[in-house]
Order: C-alpha cells, then sequence, then structure tokens
C-alpha cells in the first residue's frame, strides 16, 4: 500500500483535484447504492504509467472503499487474477486478449474499460531510418512487451521470428547493450525512453502514444476477477470510477501525481515520472473506443496465429462495457 496516501492532507488534495473529472453529488452516489463489499485489492505494479490506479486509493475510500489493499504484480504468466488475490489488474490488450483467448476458467479476466493509450517507444541507432532498415538487425528489450513488438514488426511487414534477431535476457542487459551501440535498436517501457534521452542513445522510430495505428488504441485496461464484477457490481463500478478519475487528476496535475510516485516508492526519479505523465494523455479515455481496441489487437493476434479466437468471440466472452457507457454519461467533460 502506498504509505503517502493515507494523510487527510492528500485526500483532500487528491478529490478536489479530481474535481475536474467530474465528482458525483452525494445524492447521486445515494442512489446509486452502497457497494455490495467494501473491500477492493489491486495490483500494485510498478510501472510509472500505471499512476491512475496507483494514486487512486483516496479517490477509492471516497467511492465507500474501506479496505484497499494493493497487492504486489502477478508476473505475466500468473495464471489468474484471484489466485493472486487481486481484484482489479491495469494490463494491456494483447495480455488481457491471451487470457480470453485460453478459454479455461483459471485464466478469466473481464475487461472494463481503457485508461490510457501510448508508453512504449522504439529506439534505433543513427541509419536506421524506417522499420524496412531493421532486417537482420538485433533488436533489444527489457520490460516492453514482446508480442506488442512482434505486431508492430508484422504489421510493417517484417517476420519477427526470421527477419529480426532478440536480445531480451535482462541478464545481458539489452539497455545498455543499445546505449553503448553494440545492438542496432530497443523497445522500451517508462522508465527506459527516458533514460535513453539523457543519455542521447539513438532517435525514435516509433512512439505508441503519438504514432499511428498505436496511438488510436488504448495501451492499458483494467481488467477485473470476473466472479468480483458479477458479484459486485456497484463496487465495480466505483472502482473503474475512481480509477478513471486519478486518471484525470494524472493529466491535470502531472507534477503532483509524479510526486506521488516518488514518495510511494514507486519511481526512482521525479523527472522520469513527471515526463511520463505529461506525455501519457490520460484525460482523453472518453475519446477513444475500448471494445474497438480489443477488436484490433485480437484481430493481430489472430492473423499471426498467436490467438486463436476471433475478434468477436474475445470481445463476447470477457468484456463488459456497461459500467464504462454509464460513467461516460455521468462523468461528462
Amino acid at each position: 500500500m502506498i504509505a503517502t496516501l493515507h494523510t487527510r492532507r492528500r485526500f483532500l488534495a487528491a478529490t478536489a483535484l479530481a474535481g475536474a473529472a467530474g465528482i458525483l453529488s452525494p445524492q447521486v452516489l445515494a442512489a446509486e447504492g452502497p457497494p455490495e463489499t467494501t473491500t477492493v485489492r489491486l495490483s500494485k505494479d510498478e510501472s510509472i504509467c500505471n499512476a491512475p490506479v496507483l494514486v487512486a486509493e483516496e479517490l477509492l475510500r471516497a467511492e465507500g472503499f474501506t479496505d484497499v489493499r494493493y497487492v504486489a504484480s502477478p508476473a505475466r504468466a500468473t495464471p489468474a487474477l484471484a489466485s493472486a488475490g487481486i481484484d482489479f489488474h491495469l494490463m494491456t490488450p494483447w495480455w488481457l486478449a491471451t487470457r480470453i483467448d485460453a478459454g479455461e476458467p483459471s485464466l478469466r479476466v473481464t475487461i472494463l474499460g481503457g485508461i490510457h493509450v501510448g508508453c512504449f517507444e522504439f529506439f534505433a541507432r543513427e541509419g536506421i531510418r524506417g522499420f524496412a532498415d531493421l532486417k537482420g538487425k538485433t533488436v533489444g528489450l527489457k520490460s516492453a512487451s514482446p508480442l506488442l513488438l512482434r505486431l508492430i514488426a508484422a504489421h510493417v511487414g517484417l517476420d519477427p521470428k526470421e527477419d529480426l534477431r532478440w536480445v531480451t535476457d535482462p541478464a545481458q542487459r539489452p539497455m545498455e547493450l543499445f546505449a553503448d551501440g553494440k545492438i542496432d535498436a530497443f523497445f522500451g517501457f517508462p522508465p527506459e525512453p527516458q533514460e535513453l534521452r539523457i543519455r542521447h542513445a539513438g532517435h525514435v522510430l516509433l512512439n505508441t502514444t503519438t504514432d499511428r495505428p498505436w496511438s488510436q488504441y488504448f495501451c492499458c485496461m483494467l481488467g477485473g476477477n470476473p466472479e468480483y464484477v458479477r458479484n459486485f457490481p456497484v463496487a465495480t463500478k466505483r472502482v473503474l470510477r475512481a480509477i478513471l478519475k486519478a486518471a484525470e487528476f494524472c493529466a491535470s496535475e502531472p507534477a503532483r501525481a509524479a510526486q506521488r510516485l516518488v514518495d510511494g516508492g514507486i519511481a526512482p526519479r521525479y523527472d522520469h515520472a513527471f515526463e511520463t505523465l505529461s506525455g501519457i494523455p490520460y484525460d482523453r479515455w472518453r475519446d477513444y473506443d475500448a471494445e474497438d481496441s480489443i477488436r484490433f489487437y485480437a484481430l493481430r493476434m489472430h492473423e499471426i496465429g498467436f490467438i486463436k479466437s476471433s475478434p468477436q468471440k474475445i470481445i463476447a466472452d470477457g468484456t463488459d462495457w456497461r459500467f464504462l457507457n454509464e460513467l461516460k454519461r455521468e462523468l461528462k467533460a
């Protein structure tokens, strides 16, 4: 749990600033009814771009949750949120789609809405001006998703298995290899891009926050434990509302949000956190289509044989947009 969010002063700051996101009146909350449970367990994924979940504690308390727990984030191979003791997890749509595609009850997750786009950046050494120049080159990654890089490569006509050489073992320190000019490219995730910019290493070939088509779709979406979503619908809606308000807080007050991440031990450097939060459009969650994001990534994954299910089946089996649709009406800009 992020201890620095416990004080009354921080609570007042969070709720006041999040007011711009559309805090509902007590009358509206009363009409909605109290949450069926006052406990919620959130994944503590210590990634800067997951700030809306990590700074949402006092907003969750304002929604009626008295027991807010942050649980160490499961590895991507962990079979289920429930087995990890987590009710809600902020994760990429491609990772969520693999869980739904598996079709096993233990792997199920319900996608509730999108939180933000972007945050991945692809760096290349000088002389590489486009993705076609990467054929036969060596690409490293440490924290970023290898699946997303495979999807990007396939999208531009490269065979990710045959055309690229991969360095993914953390023991080989792939980011250091790139910064030292020993490999050709690096696919980064905050705070890695920020560090490479400070070191003037290479140039950005792709930024998923700004470059199409990736900038048109959610990068991080909120997934819920299906049992929690089914049994506690009011609580689920309140969790999503708090996290969306927290996203708008990150957009309107990136300096304060960045400081909270540093104070909570999530981000070691304020400048990295501030740059990340300032660059991600957290306040545009209304503008993007969550279902279309799942459809886009599921189709790309289906085309390269990474999942068997069609996008329509992924959407039918693993999404529930009713809470998001209600909140879009309630939290009007």
